[in-house]
């Protein structure tokens, strides 16, 4: 542990956000850095709990050892840290800016609403890693012969090649879109994470052997058996991009979007790239001036909401079906599980109106063009109140209500007509795949991520990576010395 008494003397702190007047006005990350001395101080505070609850599986799903390198930071051995966190998680500085940290939810100090700022301290010990010039690719020493395809390289797969690529074989990551990253590239706007970090990963990563073949669609560009053919392996990382159906009559109207293809979109535009992609509407998406309202109460529609805004939208609504949960939970009936508990974004502080049990009836429009959202208050059971009909003004609107699966044209279409590959039927199109090795029903094909478990955090999807590849490799070569 830090310091013995540091919970008693230190209090809780995290990074200061600029003012939403001035973040709103630009896409670039708002967190405003702690120095060094005030992350050592948050380091301290880390008890000695006897059992860490924050490690997992309750908190921290690739079971950093937080109380260790909160340890190291308090003793400034910042080296000895970023190697701590590294033999856990690839990529701190992706889930130190977007993971939502139920670690802090199953710390102890939570009991008493005052968690240690762990994934504060994590972001700092990656951000400070790289300004010393602690991470550099680690090539593997001796290679074995064997080739191994990637599919896919948001961060699951970014992980499972960068192990592979470490445990000594030929690895190829192939990429539909014209840069690397995935759902962490194209999904997650980038005042939430600037893209520059990806970018000096796949640099490391390549530094280690890691070949990127960028602008190939799998199943479209390049038929799956002959990926299967030319490789001794294959895992399958797609992300889950296939909107849950709404049924929401008026979907058809002009102004009436997914969330996703709105957030690629964006990033796209950020990123100073062609607004035009593979499965995304080429028209430009854009709320300047608008009246917005966002359907759906999670992470996808607090992104819908912070780029609204940053488009100059007049008005943003979020509605969500969901009652309004309370602002504090019951610690003693939940802890360390993450709570049900009122939560405001960054992007809903930015000026959102929010609307609880409310169902979305009907888009309405006049001559094809959205013009509002009718709209009634729900009971418990999430069913209409008689006499609560309401309609809010809207020139925009985005369904954010969750995903189904990974995108069915490619891999999925070209393997489930071909190749026998098994997948849920059960309102999903996840490929099936157990935990214990990944293996799908496809001789060679291995799956790990969202396009496995379904839509989840990026932290979850970079667990699967390095599991996947533990698997991988251990089918390959009859023994692994790569972590789990």
């Amino acid at each position: 542990m830090g310091k013995v008494t540091g919970f008693l003397e230190i209090d809780r702190q995290v990074a200061k956000y600029q003012p939403a007047s001035d973040r709103i006005r630009h896409f670039r990350e708002f967190a405003i850095p702690m120095s060094d001395a005030e992350v050592t101080k948050q380091a301290a505070r880390c008890m000695d709990c006897g059992i860490p609850y924050c490690h997992g599986p309750t908190g921290c799903p690739v079971h950093n050892q937080i109380p260790d390198w909160n340890d190291l930071v308090y003793n400034n051995k910042w080296e000895e840290a970023i190697r701590n966190l590294h033999s856990t998680n690839n990529f701190p500085e992706f889930t130190g800016r977007v993971c939502p940290a139920p670690c802090e939810e199953a710390c102890t100090l939570n009991l008493e609403d005052a968690p240690v700022a762990i994934k504060t301290v994590e972001q700092a010990i990656a951000d400070k890693a790289y300004e010393l010039g602690f991470i550099a690719p680690q090539p593997a020493t001796v290679k074995t012969g064997k080739r191994v395809a990637v599919i896919g390289s948001g961060p699951a797969g970014l992980a499972a090649a960068q192990q592979l690529g470490r445990a000594g074989h030929e690895v190829h990551v192939f990429e539909r879109e014209s840069k690397p990253g995935g759902l962490l590239r194209y999904g997650i706007p980038d005042f939430k994470m600037e893209k520059n970090f990806i970018d000096r990963r796949v640099e490391q990563i390549t530094g280690e052997g890691v070949t990127f073949h960028c602008g190939v669609n799998i199943g479209v560009d390049m038929p799956m058996q002959q990926l299967l053919d030319a490789h001794d392996a294959v895992v399958y990382c797609g992300g889950s991009e296939t909107p849950r159906p709404a049924g929401i009559p008026g979907v058809d109207l002009h102004g009436v979007y997914d969330a996703m293809p709105y957030l690629v979109q964006q990033n796209r535009r950020v990123g100073r790239e062609n607004i035009d992609s593979v499965g995304w509407p080429s028209e430009p998406i854009l709320a300047g001036a608008k009246h917005v309202v966002v359907v759906g109460g999670g992470d996808t529609a607090s992104d819908c909401v912070g780029t609204a805004f940053r488009q100059g939208a007049v008005k943003v609504t979020q509605l969500d079906i969901r009652p309004m949960p309370p602002e504090k939970e019951d610690k003693l009936a939940v802890w360390p599980f993450w709570a049900t508990k009122m939560r405001t974004s960054s992007s809903q502080a930015e000026g959102a109106n929010r609307e609880f049990q409310v169902a979305t009836l009907e888009f309405v429009g006049e001559d094809g063009q959205l013009t509002g959202v009718r709209c009634c208050q729900v009971d418990e059971r999430r069913k209409p109140i008689a006499g609560t009909d309401f309609i809010i003004k809207a020139d925009l609107a985005f369904i954010a209500i969750g995903f189904s699966g990974p995108a069915k044209e490619g891999v999925l279409t070209e393997m489930e007509g071909k190749l026998a590959l098994n997948v849920d039927r059960r309102g999903s199109t996840n490929v099936i795949a157990n935990e214990r090795d990944y293996k799908t029903s496809v001789d060679k094909l291995w799956a790990a991520g969202d396009v496995r478990r379904g839509q989840s955090l990026v932290v979850w999807a970079i667990r699967e990576g390095r599991q996947v590849a533990r698997a991988i490799d251990e089918a390959l070569m009859g023994a692994t010395v790569l972590p789990a």
